[in-house]
């Protein structure tokens, strides 16, 4: 059985690998267009993260703002995940080795989990909370640990640029 090192080199000497890493066109924009699905994803889970911390738009109701942002936030998330897979088959040998990538991945795995947990729990729950200035704490546990997750995860993946071991 082939190990991830050997599976991650055969990716990167593809013909599709090559052409996205060597192109001095493709590989940027599809960069660019990751970063657009990050901006969405994470600025739509800020509103709502915000709203759980009090710190905005107290007068409406959870669930009201949550499904206004969260189409959008998946939307953001299918850009983001393409993209993502692309830029990573692109750079999928020297990835390997790179620890702002693994770290990265492993906060991309914290990062699902945390509304995964938010949405089966405390989330549940939200018809007696929904207008509450001061959110219950697991919400807010899960706001702040929402928006740290993110912003590790955005400065993980700019190291990946910088970073060869």
């Amino acid at each position: 059985m082939p190990s991830l090192l050997h599976i991650c080199e055969w990716v990167s000497a593809t013909h599709f690998s090559t052409f996205i890493r060597e192109s001095p066109y493709w590989f940027p924009i599809i960069e660019g267009i990751h970063t657009l699905g990050i901006t969405a994803v994470v600025g739509t889970i800020a509103v709502l993260d915000l709203r759980l911390l009090g710190l905005i738009m107290k007068r409406e109701p959870v669930s009201g703002i949550a499904r206004q942002v969260l189409p959008w936030t998946w939307a953001g998330f299918a850009v983001m995940f393409v993209t993502g897979v692309l830029l990573s088959i692109a750079e999928a040998a020297t990835n390997y080795y790179n620890w702002a990538f693994r770290i990265k991945l492993i906060l991309l795995v914290l990062v699902g989990i945390n509304p995964l947990i938010f949405h089966l729990t405390v989330y549940r729950k939200v018809d007696t909370w929904d207008l509450a200035n001061v959110t219950p704490l697991r919400a807010r546990a899960a706001a702040i640990s929402s928006l740290f997750l993110w912003a590790c995860i955005i400065v993980a993946g700019r190291l990946i640029a910088y970073v060869n071991m």
